[in-house]
């Protein structure tokens, strides 16, 4: 049985770090929900990831709700998060409690994910929760907001104030966890001491309440793709492609298939 992202809160009430991962499919978040994840985020990174674009900014809505009705029918039993990609939301509030509605009634979503904390993204975010949505916030270094910022930029010590007033206007708004991304450690423990709500960091050091990696990154499926951040637990890439070589060569000789791999004519005597 789900128990709903209410799980999160418990566990930083308990002093217990919440594990979380990307999924984008049925099989990677079958394997999350029996390795223990807390939740999973369907990212905007599946743009990347999935699809081999350079930013998520072309992550498509259709296609992340979709792919969030794939994750929920493979992780049944934990709180599933569908990250709400670059322009579905930031036009008004009406468009974006549209857009967060249909990640819950086509994809399954217990909740949305929004990236900002500016006055313009909280009336967002009040907007979807008065609509009945749990909410997810996410300061720090914004993807989403690259073109604006001219890259990737993690947050030090002169960006605390904008910072700590972006995540308490977020948790006044009624969001039930934030994302701190590529934040100074130092930072995201201060910030995550001060706030109620769970912190679940990506890049953000040690002192966060939890933790999340895109998938991909961690199986080594990203080439050469090697954040400061980033720990590869596994090389999947090689073991893919080790398999992949063996059987082009068995097909190429000959070798497979064999003939316990072929169908013969019944013997109905």
């Amino acid at each position: 049985m789900n128990k709903g992202i209410g799980v999160l809160m418990e566990k930083k009430r308990k002093g217990q770090r919440i594990v979380s991962l990307t999924a984008y499919d049925f099989i990677t978040a079958r394997l999350e929900e029996q390795a223990g994840m807390d939740f999973i985020l369907v990212g905007d990174s599946m743009a990347m990831a999935v699809f081999g674009e350079e930013t998520t900014l072309t992550a498509d809505l259709d296609v992340m709700i979709a792919h969030t009705r794939a994750v929920r029918r493979g992780a049944p039993g934990i709180p599933v998060i569908g990250d709400m990609p670059f322009g579905s939301y930031e036009r008004s509030d009406s468009q974006a409690v549209g857009n967060a509605a249909r990640f819950l009634s086509e994809g399954g979503a217990d909740a949305v994910k929004l990236e900002g904390g500016n006055g313009r993204m909280v009336s967002r975010v009040r907007a979807i929760i008065d609509s009945g949505i749990p909410v997810m916030g996410h300061v720090g270094l914004l993807p989403q907001s690259i073109r604006k910022t001219g890259g990737y930029r993690v947050v030090y010590a002169d960006g605390r104030d904008a910072l700590f007033r972006e995540a308490h206007d977020l948790q006044d708004a009624g969001v039930f966890a934030i994302v701190l991304e590529g934040v100074e450690e130092r930072l995201a423990g201060d910030l995550t001491a001060e706030l109620d709500v769970p912190t679940i960091g990506i890049g953000a050091g040690r002192y966060t309440d939890g933790q999340i990696l895109v998938v991909n990154d961690l199986l080594g499926l990203s080439g050469e793709f090697r954040p400061k951040f980033l720990k590869v637990y596994a090389r999947i890439d090689r073991a893919v492609l080790e398999a992949l070589e063996t059987y082009a060569e068995e097909v190429r000789s000959g070798a497979f298939p064999e003939e316990g791999h072929a169908y013969h004519a019944r013997d109905d005597k």
